[in-house]
């Protein structure tokens, strides 16, 4: 893209050159041309700014994704800190910091895993039930099963879903191993 010089205003220089810039499809051969300060009256500084201004506020509508079907969609607008403002961190001038948020991972539903009172199975098998398979001391597993004996429920524990089935399989197992009608079962938190 050339820039056409004008010698009565800068603002001529920056209107030509924004033409340019509003087509984000244009070929990327055509680039700015070197201008003389001089010849156009104001500083290279200060035209630079000028572009770069204008740039910053039409960044939205020059840059442009295409969608699958080819029509353009606009791009989120970035806030850049402006040109006057103290610049803080090691990021170069008109830099900005684009952040990727992660998605929360959801917390797992956990499992009360219960033991229900029978008239067969003796205290002292239910004690070491709980001490094997829900690693409680003595002291824990013997309140907890005296529980069980005087409200017909009593909770070993809480889970996750596969760690409270697994739980409730073997001490089913273990009971039947031991021909005992111990009854384990799980239900949601």
């Amino acid at each position: 893209m050339t820039i056409g010089r004008h010698s009565d205003d800068s603002g001529n220089i920056l209107r030509s050159a924004a033409a340019g810039l509003f087509d984000p499809l244009a070929s990327i051969s055509k680039y700015c041309a070197v201008m003389d300060p001089v010849r156009i009256g104001a500083s290279s500084l200060d035209v630079a700014l000028s572009i770069r201004r204008l740039i910053r506020a039409n960044f939205a509508n020059w840059v442009g994704i295409l969608k699958d079907n080819g029509d353009r969609q606009t791009a989120p607008v970035v806030d850049l800190p402006d040109d006057d403002r103290k610049r803080k961190g090691d990021g170069a001038p008109g830099t900005a910091v684009i952040t990727k948020t992660r998605p929360q991972t959801k917390r797992p539903n956990l499992y009360r895993v219960l033991l229900l009172n029978d008239d067969y199975t003796p205290m002292e098998f239910v004690v070491h039930v709980l001490e094997r398979f829900f690693n409680k001391d003595h002291e824990t597993a013997h309140r907890i099963m005296m529980h069980v004996h005087q409200h017909g429920i009593g909770e070993c524990g809480v889970f996750t879903y596969e760690v409270a089935e697994t739980k409730v399989t073997q001490v089913m197992d273990f009971a039947r191993k031991h021909q005992h009608p111990l009854q384990c079962i799980m239900e949601k938190k």
